[in-house]
């Protein structure tokens, strides 16, 4: 499916835009969620470079929601990806899917909480989202635990961003 720009483009009043790569925000929790998030998403063969990086969402020490705007490596790749990383499997989304940091942890929770239930199944998750700890019931449940506090407590912070 071609890629639609107009829709593909995320709510950038949703965010807060970062300082250049090599300049602290001044809060060295933020700074290091920062870097895995770079870090998670340089990974990939179809990000050529990173032209910007907003600030979505953090709670220390559980979750951060970064959005990237990328030279995308090859056409099919949208410009935009958001990075989920924290106290928990870290995983990008593309805006087309996901608008805003409400959106994006949404989508995160729906993807994570499929991954659950085919662990908990002994079903293959070779065709869903990437998690990086064996597919297995304890695993799952451990995930699980963490769904349920993102989707009680932090999803609804976000509530306002719809």
């Amino acid at each position: 499916m071609a890629r639609n720009d107009s829709e593909a483009k995320p709510d950038l009043t949703s965010v807060t835009r970062l300082p250049v790569a090599d300049r602290s925000t001044g809060d060295e929790e933020l700074d290091a969620a920062r870097l895995e998030a770079r870090k998670y998403l340089e990974f990939y063969d179809w990000v050529s470079a990173i032209k910007g990086e907003y600030f979505g969402y953090g709670a220390d020490g559980i979750i951060y929601i970064f959005l990237f705007e990328i030279v995308p490596g090859r056409p099919e790749v949208d410009p935009w990806i958001w990075v989920i990383v924290g106290d928990l499997p870290s995983t990008y989304l593309p805006a087309e899917d996901a608008r805003t940091p409400y959106e994006a942890l949404d989508g995160y929770i729906g993807a994570m909480e499929e991954w659950v239930e085919a662990a908990r199944q002994g079903k293959s998750v070779a065709d869903l989202i990437p998690v990086n700890v064996p597919a297995n019931p304890a695993n799952a449940e451990m995930l699980d635990r963490r769904l349920k506090f993102l989707d009680e407590r932090v999803l609804p912070e976000l509530q306002g961003d719809v």
